[in-house]
């Protein structure tokens, strides 16, 4: 089970190289309209739970989440390890820190 974060420098190396991780954005969907992550998937953290059919079949692979700062994707990142979700990294500073 992977469970470390990762950061903003991983996470733009590994899209500069072309890999397509699976990222949620667990903003609100106004949130994400603003600014987001080439690729991610908008999840809005209330939404999560009513949510899991859709990304059921992530559950044994690694899934990104972020947020804003990492505080509700911390909270993302527990539920779905909760839920079986066995390779969940939380975006560490979220999107303001991968766009600082």
């Amino acid at each position: 089970m992977i469970t470390t974060d990762i950061t903003a420098e991983e996470l733009k190396e590994r899209l500069a190289k072309g890999e397509t991780p699976i990222i949620i954005d667990v903003r609100e969907d106004w949130e994400h309209q603003e600014s987001k992550i080439e690729g991610a998937q908008n999840i809005p953290l209330g939404a999560l739970p009513q949510r899991l059919d859709d990304i059921e079949d992530y559950k044994d692979l690694e899934v990104i989440v972020h947020c804003k700062s990492g505080m509700r994707s911390a909270s993302a990142k527990a539920f779905l390890q909760q839920q079986g979700f066995k390779q969940v990294r939380n975006l560490l500073g979220g999107i303001t820190g991968y766009q600082g």
